[in-house]
């Protein structure tokens, strides 16, 4: 996850503490509305996901949030982080997912998630 993490800070220009949160974010949300199976695999072969997770929900920010990818996009303009740096994350941590757990398997994840596709 250290990785990732640097990776995001390097290349959309957010501090570290934000993408870890942004990341937690975007994987918790990938497990709640995506296939369990797929998420499972995705996760487990992606270092740090599920501290990532667990770590998103600083106070109870992820919980009673709008479902969907606009809650999701409104999670991550709480944190403060604007449309630019929303779809750099995304699209980092997309990238480090496939990179980890494969192509065919994240895609699967990615189409199985109304509207997902178009956010990142």
């Amino acid at each position: 996850m250290e990785q990732l993490i640097a990776r995001i800070a390097d290349n959309v220009g957010i501090d570290a503490d934000k993408a870890t949160k942004a990341v937690g974010a975007i994987l918790a949300f990938l497990q709640k509305e995506g296939p369990a199976d797929e998420v499972g695999q995705m996760l487990a072969a992606v270092p740090g996901s599920q501290e990532a997770i667990a770590n998103a929900d600083g106070g109870g920010f992820l919980s009673g949030a709008m479902p969907g990818v606009m809650g999701l996009g409104s999670q991550l303009m709480g944190m403060g982080l604007g449309m630019g740096e929303i779809q750099g994350v995304a699209k980092e941590t997309i990238s480090f997912a496939k990179e980890n757990a494969g192509e065919e398997t994240v895609d699967n994840v990615i189409a199985a998630i109304p509207g997902l596709g178009q956010f990142i």
